[in-house]
C-alpha cells in the first residue's frame, strides 16, 4: 500500500506528481525547489535557495510522520557545482550528525530555472 502526502507548509507540486508518498515504512520526498509555501521563488542567492528546499524537504517529511533525522538518503541537483562548497554548508546547518547517504549532481537546467533542488528518502516510524 503507498499513501499520498500532502501539505500546506511547502510549495504545491509544479507538475503531475505528489509532494512524497509513504510506502513499506518510507517516505519518498519529490524534489523541492526554492519556492514558499505560498509559491513564490524565495531569492535568487543559492543559500537560501538551498535553506529554501531544506525547509521544504522538513515540511513535506513531518506531514509525513518523519523527519530530517530519518532522512537515509538525499540528492542534490545543482545548476552550477561551482555552488557546491555554498550548499553544503547550509545542507549541513540541517543535521547534527550522522548525515544521510547522499549524490549531488550538476544539471544542465531545473524546474522554473532555480539553482538547486534537493529529494530526500527518510524512513517513518
Amino acid at each position: 500500500m503507498k499513501e499520498i502526502v500532502k501539505t500546506d507548509a511547502a510549495p504545491q507540486a509544479v507538475g503531475p506528481y505528489s509532494q512524497a508518498v509513504k510506502a513499506n515504512g518510507f517516505v519518498f520526498c519529490s524534489g523541492q525547489i526554492p519556492y514558499t509555501p505560498a509559491g513564490e521563488l524565495v531569492s535568487e542567492d543559492v543559500s537560501e535557495q538551498a535553506r529554501q528546499c531544506m525547509n521544504n524537504v522538513k515540511a513535506v517529511l513531518e506531514a509525513a510522520g518523519s523527519g530530517l533525522g530519518q532522512i537515509v538518503k538525499t540528492t542534490i541537483f545543482l545548476k552550477d557545482m561551482g555552488d557546491f562548497k555554498t550548499v553544503n554548508e547550509v545542507y549541513a546547518s540541517f543535521f547534527e550528525a550522522d548525515y544521510p547517504a547522499r549524490a549531488t549532481v550538476q544539471v544542465a537546467r531545473l524546474p522554473l530555472d532555480v539553482k538547486v533542488e534537493i529529494d530526500a528518502v527518510a524512513s517513518v516510524d
